[in-house]
């Protein structure tokens, strides 16, 4: 998969990710106002699964590798979490660190057979490894198996139960968000992202001119790993619940729509994209039982008209704009 440089390493992102900050940092403040708190849940899953999205879109907008199993990192992060919880081991300071281990393990032991391939057979391994994954949890018994673990309550933080409050746990998520967001963003514009999207573009030009594409992208899929980690972590505290579906090759599916959504290579789009996508499913879902025949040909519709997703679309209208200001 390769393309023209994308808008994520260019300063013009600058803005759209100052409003889409501002604007999820606002959500608590206006839900409280206006009495409705259930958005304050619904955003904060709605993190969740950006973060995912984001990191996604590290090694498939920018490095070009489509992964159709990365729903396993998410899977990982929240049955480690889970488990240590139910263990009685749940504190932030182990949970977490653990979370992102895991992941990163997995990443890397997967990552340097899956990255020796290209195209259609590394989306072929990366499943087969999501799939591992996902038979791996239905087999812990002990903890559920298919029907999931159902947790005693959030990680304590030095034995306080302070996630337990979700204004708080919101504000973590919000963090861990942004936090992510802007180190991806900076990575992008670092020498470590230039080879990776020239990586992508010319794989054989960039190892003429002496870097090591394979550390790269195997670097690249691990931090990728992580995060999608620290998404499972997040999320198994706020559904208080953990099952196989999370490493599911479906749950993968919806983020690889989510970052077509928002605009393969865009960083702040990634975000975008999930937000439309599941603000979108959780509208559509309360309209009708059968809101799938809908939701389908409008996503479809979305992608074919945009050309270049959410991102694309900031993008002209904005030159829209300086356009009318030159003349």
């Amino acid at each position: 998969m390769s393309g023209p440089v994308t808008l994520s390493t260019k300063r013009s992102s600058f803005w759209p990710v100052v409003v889409l900050c501002l604007g999820l940092a606002l959500v608590p403040v206006v839900a409280v106002l206006t009495k409705q708190g259930h958005w304050v849940s619904l955003t904060t899953q709605m993190m969740i699964l950006a973060l995912a999205a984001l990191s996604l879109d590290l090694i498939l907008g920018i490095g070009g590798l489509l992964s159709f199993g990365h729903a396993a990192f998410i899977g990982l992060g929240a049955y480690t979490t889970g488990i240590l919880i139910q263990e009685g081991k749940g504190d932030l300071l182990i949970a977490l660190p653990m979370s992102l281990a895991v992941s990163g393990l997995f990443a890397f032991v997967t990552g340097i057979v899956a990255l020796r391939t290209r195209g259609v057979v590394f989306i072929m391994i990366t499943l087969a490894f999501g799939q591992m994954a996902f038979f791996a949890a239905q087999a812990l018994y002990a903890y559920g198996g298919d029907d999931g673990l159902t947790l005693d309550g959030r990680s304590t933080v030095f034995g306080l139960k302070l996630l337990s409050n979700k204004i708080v746990f919101y504000y973590l998520t919000f963090a861990c968000l942004a936090g992510c967001l802007l180190l991806l963003q900076r990575l992008s514009r670092a020498r470590f992202g230039r080879v990776l999207l020239g990586a992508r573009d010319n794989a054989v030009r960039m190892e003429t001119l002496g870097y090591d594409v394979f550390r790269v992208r195997l670097m690249a899929y691990v931090l990728s790993g992580m995060i999608a980690g620290l998404a499972g972590f997040l999320l198994a505290n706020h559904t208080e619940f953990v099952s196989p579906a999370y490493a599911a090759w479906q749950r993968s599916g919806d983020l690889i729509f989510m970052v077509i959504i928002g605009g393969v290579g865009s960083l702040w789009g990634a975000v975008g994209g999930a937000l439309t996508y599941l603000l979108l499913e959780e509208g559509l879902s309360g309209l009708t039982e059968h809101w799938k025949v809908i939701f389908g040909p409008l996503i479809i519709l979305f992608v074919l008209l945009t050309h270049g997703g959410i991102d694309g679309v900031v993008a002209r209208v904005r030159d829209r704009l300086a356009g009318g200001r030159h003349d």
